[in-house]
């Protein structure tokens, strides 16, 4: 069985028609779901980007005890595995972080092929478009990349994992994309405001297009997904493949009046309204940022041979894949991995994996602290942003002893508009009371729990 992993960046599960958005144009991932395991309730758990991939890698919950950095040379990871049991291992994606810098997410594999440029591609607000024609674009680079390999590899045992950055901010897809979702567009290009939109000066239109424009992102990747199924199938080999599609967290547009998936602004309090990426640059102050549904609950297809098509219910969490497809090669975890297999759930072996499912930004981040909070530039924190723990009926939102929790009804008010808190205290010391337990069975260093052991 060769097994595949396709990995996207900033995809909202509620942006894909296979869990209940009609808007949006995705045929291919549409019809894909309809052939694979499909879970309903999967969510992130370390973020954002960086931390999701050492998720995947180590089938471990990395945010207990690492933050956005490299891979610490004592992780087994999935690649390691995959190589050692003698699969044709290989990585491809544009991802600008897992390579540079010496954060090592190309190890463990035969070979790894970065397509360059993402980062400096966002760079550009005085301009519409950089691109000339879609193949230049990211997305259908890496995917068109996959394709090639998988003809060159298909009559060997192989492991693939694909890492598109896409629908990942700037939303410059080819025009003929966002027509569908605006019949108005002329080109323009908005950057979201990691911030409360409205205190950052920006329109409802500004929205409108961010809206639009990361839509026709969702239909760019949707059709080069769908290219490399034909491949696979024009090759002979779809059925014998295991494949894979989840992403690593979503995106606010205006839900909770944020615009973004954190919140920066400049030590001097101000905001650099519709420039590319600058919050980004070193010297940004991180303030706090919920982390509702909009944010963590992600898509996870699974097409598994031997597996008919159905949808799973139970929380889920995304370190669970690595278990799963070591499971799929035959290969024994290692000790260290804390995850859980999908396949039981989906056999219906056991009603659900988790009594809790946790999604937080580093542990290690305490407000006063300097770290690398989104990418590879310092940040001063000011305020912790909470983790948020799930246990099927409360979702409940924490961060440190003495700050204020929230508490929401996750079955009867899950877009989180009415705070319990206040009236049900008892839930709120039960959710916490699990939180606790969870960092104790993770191992969590004291230094990190300490802060988090009382309300």
């Amino acid at each position: 069985m060769n097994i595949i992993c396709v990995v996207t960046d900033t995809l909202r599960a509620d942006y894909l028609p296979t869990y209940g958005n009609q808007e949006v144009i995705a045929p291919y991932l549409t019809q894909f779901a309809r052939e694979a395991l499909v879970f309903e309730d999967c969510h992130a758990a370390s973020f954002p980007t960086v931390p999701t991939r050492a998720d995947i890698a180590t089938g471990r919950f990395t945010f207990t005890y690492l933050t956005w950095g490299p891979l610490p040379q004592d992780e087994i990871t999935l690649a390691d595995l995959m190589t050692k049991a003698g699969y044709r291992t290989m990585g491809i994606g544009d991802n600008p972080f897992l390579i540079r810098n010496g954060y090592g997410y190309d190890r463990g594999f035969h070979d790894f092929i970065w397509i360059r440029g993402q980062r400096e591609a966002s760079g550009r607000p005085d301009v519409t478009s950089t691109w000339k024609n879609e193949d230049d674009r990211f997305a259908p680079q890496t995917f068109k990349t996959a394709m090639d390999w998988v003809e060159r590899h298909h009559d060997e045992q192989f492991f693939l994992y694909i890492d598109a950055w896409d629908p990942h901010e700037p939303w410059d897809p080819p025009a003929h994309y966002v027509k569908p979702y605006l019949p108005d567009y002329a080109g323009e290009q908005v950057y979201p405001a990691y911030w409360d939109w409205e205190d950052a000066g920006y329109s409802a239109r500004d929205l409108e297009i961010g809206r639009a424009t990361y839509m026709a992102e969702i239909t760019m990747v949707d059709r080069w997904f769908g290219l490399l199924l034909d491949r696979l199938k024009s090759l002979g080999i779809y059925d014998d493949t295991a494949i894979f599609f989840v992403s690593d967290h979503g995106f606010y547009f205006g839900e909770f009046g944020i615009f973004g998936k954190s919140r920066f602004r400049w030590p001097d309090n101000t905001i650099p309204v519709m420039e590319a990426m600058a919050r980004f640059k070193q010297g940004a102050i991180s303030y706090a940022c919920p982390k509702h549904n909009e944010i963590t609950h992600v898509p996870l297809f699974a097409k598994i041979p031997g597996y008919d098509h159905q949808r799973v219910s139970g929380l889920v969490s995304i370190p669970d894949m690595m278990p799963t497809m070591l499971e799929l090669a035959g290969i024994a975890e290692p000790d260290r991995v804390q995850a859980q297999s999908l396949l039981p759930l989906a056999r219906g072996d056991v009603d659900r994996l988790h009594d809790i499912v946790v999604s937080s930004q580093s542990l290690i981040d305490t407000a006063g602290n300097t770290t690398l909070i989104v990418d590879d530039s310092e940040r001063v924190v000011v305020e912790v942003s909470p983790s948020t723990i799930r246990d099927g009926e409360w979702d409940f939102f924490y961060s440190l002893e003495g700050e204020p929790p929230a508490l929401y009804d996750a079955v009867n008010d899950p877009a989180h508009q009415h705070n319990l808190a206040d009236t049900r205290p008892d839930i709120c010391e039960m959710m916490h009371a699990k939180f606790v337990r969870w960092m104790d069975a993770m191992d969590t260093p004291e230094a990190y729990a300490a802060p988090r052991r009382r309300l």
